[in-house]
């Protein structure tokens, strides 16, 4: 999420988060639970729409949907067989519309501020002993901690490369999970540095 937000200035940037989810929860359970292909059409239309406020073109939506090629390659023969044309739509529709609908809400969205929502969230939830600020920490660590691990594969990818022993997985996994402990053990003495584990 990091590394998807883009800046802007648009209307939807403006909207604040909590609505921008509200509504998203909103579409995606009305998509799933009323299962037609007017509701997955009117659902495309508002997304589409919503990347048309934001100002990003066709692009930007495709290279959203771009990583459920091979899914939907194998969902719609499937679909066609089972259900004919109309489920395909439902179906297939319904997966596009929510994943292109929760990408527009990363892409308009900072992660602090998806941080901020979630700690408001769960501020009732403190009279049960539920600390909002730790959670909302540990979705942030969560959230960083993919381009961190991506990161470190890439690294561990290029040395085993640079060695030659391109065919060696030892060589891949040993610097990968050394280096992921190595971050792990940073991570636990910065934040017990800072008192988080008081």
């Amino acid at each position: 999420m990091i590394g998807l937000y883009r800046p802007g200035t648009s209307l939807l940037h403006r909207c604040p988060p909590g609505l921008k989810l509200l509504m998203l929860l909103v579409g995606t359970t009305a998509l799933v639970a009323v299962r037609s292909v007017t509701a997955v059409l009117v659902g495309a239309v508002v997304v589409l729409v919503g990347y048309a406020v934001a100002g990003w073109g066709p692009r930007v939506v495709a290279a959203q949907a771009w990583p459920l090629r091979w899914f939907v390659v194998f969902l719609v023969p499937f679909q066609w067989w089972s259900g004919g044309w109309p489920a395909v739509v439902v179906v297939v529709g319904t997966l596009l519309v929510t994943v292109a609908g929760a990408a527009l809400v990363t892409l308009s969205t900072r992660v602090t501020q998806m941080l901020d929502v979630v700690v408001t969230l769960l501020g009732p939830l403190r009279r049960f002993g539920v600390d909002p600020d730790r959670v909302g920490l540990v979705f942030a660590l969560t959230v960083r901690a993919v381009p961190v691990l991506a990161g470190t594969y890439a690294q561990s990818r290029d040395a085993r490369r640079a060695r030659g022993l391109e065919r060696s997985p030892r060589a891949l996994l040993v610097p990968l999970v050394l280096r992921t402990l190595r971050h792990a053990d940073q991570l636990g003495e910065a934040l017990a540095a800072r008192g988080v584990d008081d």
